[in-house]
């Protein structure tokens, strides 16, 4: 395939190389545009390589202009507009596809080179992972090949050449990348839109139809990593780290109410205990609210959001989150909130849909009545629900069947198994039953540390419901009742998992602590990546500026050290040509490198043999074939030697880059 590719003429062979280098910056959009934008593209981009192999026609400016009609009627027709980053993108990859069918020039490459980096940049809007970061590279060194293969017009060199070239000007530019990198004021967010919070993303909702979070658990992705101060980790069974708390329940689905119809209910958070100081790095959720260990008393420290407390104890941002943040905390995981008498507020948390789930009604109705509990406190009638769990036969199970209505009548009497939320869900309707206030709180149990950076690492397998009710005198009390039907959910925390795919499957069976060990190595390194690449913020930038001994840096600090070292930079380069000119003689090293290209083409030259007898083994070797590179020798020769001036030095340097050297 390679000999092949190479016996092509070089117009075929650049063309083809070039839609390469396009299907792979294009490769990671596909899941993020349209079927039949990814469906054109790769017509165009195939009939565009037939067309340069059969050495046939480009099609006419009316071919051209018919697609660019379709789609651009087919991208409204998509988006509803023709603006915005979706709409965009897809126009973007689509006019880059096009452009390849008016390749005939150098110009034209050109756009199209510069139209491929622009494009490139469009993979980050979506996805800032270390894999895109890679196959962008990847794209990046492809295209500065192509870029740098263009200049180079005489003869058919070698992509290896241009790709080496390209390879050493990433190189040499890494340096530069990185200052700008380190002292470049930056923007927050860095790759954020408008349109990004309408995209939705997996993780919590502040909604719960019974069965999402099973859903949820199906997925093995990260939501958040935490580092504990001074390692200090609560145990196992403290680590609830809350979400959305759900109060509103028509029967199936558990809504958190809007805040103008909440009433006035004080959050009155009282802690026992020392605090436990964290740093959270939270994914993308599209979601307002941050994930807090249970309970966090104290603002979040999130440099960019206004953060404000709502009285179930969440910590709620005036925006969603739509890119990588990291914040700081503190939690105390002893403490009691809300009214400590009974009030008219609590009177929504102990409300039911009128006539749903009539059988736990009646069970609430037994409850009451029983002798022992006969005038009993919440207490009582808490563990004496806990108590039915344990010995009922409940079980715990990612797949339970499928609930109708009245679900918690269901999950007591017909079905006896659920995930966390089916029980929670029937936990707290019994409670609502009994008169007695409770709700739902999500989030996530859990986690597991990472032995290779010591970060705790929640998933979203790790999403958990419990409940909380009210107790005269105490206020909202935490009841997992999950614990009561499988205690190692919250102890020890056994994960229940779906049965695994192919892929999982061959590599659990390979090697089970193999494949543990690879994925917390690769989660190690994407966590680098995330906290120093991509949480890279303007704050971290003002510490590194501490670090050099500014007392208290600002903006106008990090320019100033950004514009000395350019400055530096820049003094440093002319500095280090004038030596270099002073240092060598530029036409020696221009026969030198001649030298060395016939050595490559397996001539050898004495370092004291002349440009005339060069010629000469050259014509020897290869006679006309080598007539162009004899021909130059005998230019740089008399550019040094021949009475009357030759060809200017510069001049034969550029023309020593466009010869191609027999082999």
């Amino acid at each position: 395939m390679l000999t092949k590719l190479q016996s092509l003429p070089r117009e075929a062979r650049d063309t083809l190389f070039l839609l390469g280098v396009i299907a792979l910056i294009l490769l990671p959009q596909v899941p993020n545009l349209p079927w039949w934008c990814s469906t054109l593209t790769a017509i165009v981009l195939f009939w565009r390589g037939v067309l340069a192999v059969q050495a046939k026609p480009l099609p006419s400016r009316w071919w051209r202009a018919g697609l660019l009609a379709v789609t651009l009627v087919a991208t409204y027709a998509t988006h509803r507009t023709l603006l915005g980053r979706d709409a965009g993108v897809t126009l973007i990859v689509i006019l880059l596809a096009l452009k390849t069918l008016e390749l005939r020039a150098r110009r034209d490459a050109f756009v199209i080179f510069f139209l491929g980096f622009f494009t490139m940049l469009t993979n980050f809007f979506y996805s800032q992972s270390l894999p895109t970061a890679f196959a962008m590279l990847l794209a990046l060194l492809g295209l500065l090949t192509a870029l740098v293969n263009a200049h180079m017009p005489v003869g058919k060199p070698p992509l290896m050449q241009a790709a080496r070239t390209a390879g050493w000007m990433a190189l040499l530019g890494a340096p530069i990348m990185l200052v700008l990198f380190l002292l470049f004021p930056r923007m927050a967010p860095l790759w954020g839109t408008p349109n990004d919070a309408m995209t939705g993303r997996t993780g919590l909702s502040n909604t719960m139809r019974v069965g999402s979070i099973a859903q949820l658990a199906l997925d093995d992705g990260i939501a958040a990593r935490i580092r504990f101060d001074g390692n200090r980790i609560p145990a196992q069974r403290d680590l609830y780290f809350r979400g959305p708390v759900l109060s509103q329940f028509d029967g199936r689905e558990w809504t958190s109410p809007p805040f103008f119809s909440r009433g006035f209910l004080p959050q009155n958070l009282r802690v026992r205990g020392d605090a436990i100081g964290y740093e959270v790095t939270l994914e993308p959720s599209n979601r307002p609210w941050l994930l807090t260990l249970d309970a966090a008393p104290a603002k979040p420290e999130l440099p960019g959001y206004e953060l404000f407390g709502t009285p179930e104890l969440q910590w709620v941002a005036n925006r969603p989150i739509g890119d990588l943040v990291r914040y700081r905390t503190q939690s105390f995981t002893q403490f009691q909130s809300g009214p400590q008498r009974r009030t008219a507020a609590l009177q929504p948390y102990v409300a039911l849909p009128p006539g749903s789930n009539p059988r736990t009604a009646e069970l609430a109705a037994q409850m009451k009545r029983d002798p022992a509990l006969a005038g009993a406190a919440t207490p009582a009638f808490v563990q004496a629900a806990l108590q039915r769990l344990r010995t009922g036969g409940y079980s715990y199970t990612l797949e339970p069947g499928v609930y109708g209505n009245d679900t918690a009548d269901e999950f007591w009497f017909d079905r006896k198994a659920g995930f966390c939320e089916h029980i929670a869900s029937a936990f707290v309707v019994l409670m609502r039953a009994l008169d007695i206030p409770a709700r739902i709180v999500t989030g996530y149990q859990g986690g597991e540390i990472n032995g290779v950076d010591n970060f705790w690492t929640l998933r979203h397998s790790d999403a958990h419901a419990w409940a909380e009710v009210w107790q005269e005198g105490a206020g909202w009390i935490r009841v997992d009742p999950t614990g009561a039907v499988s205690p190692d959910r919250v102890g020890q925390f056994q994960r229940l998992a779906p049965q695994p795919g192919l892929f999982a499957g061959a590599i659990n069976g390979m090697s089970p602590t193999l494949a543990q060990n690879l994925r917390a190595a690769w989660e190690a390194v994407n966590n680098g990546w995330n906290q120093w690449v991509l949480n890279y913020t303007q704050s971290r930038q003002l510490d590194l500026l501490k670090n050099l001994g500014f007392e208290a840096p600002s903006l106008q600090d990090l320019a100033t050290v950004l514009l000395v070292l350019l400055v530096v930079a820049s003094l440093a380069g002319a500095g280090w040509t004038l030596w270099e000119r002073s240092q060598h003689d530029p036409w020696l090293r221009l026969l030198g490198q001649a030298r060395a290209r016939m050595k490559k083409a397996g001539i050898e030259v004495p370092d004291a043999m002349p440009p005339r007898q060069m010629a000469a083994r050259l014509a020897e070797r290869f006679g006309a074939g080598a007539q162009a590179a004899a021909d130059w020798l005998l230019k740089l020769e008399a550019q040094r030697y021949a009475r009357t001036p030759g060809p200017a030095l510069a001049a034969l340097k550029a023309e020593f880059r466009r010869l191609a050297w027999p082999r």
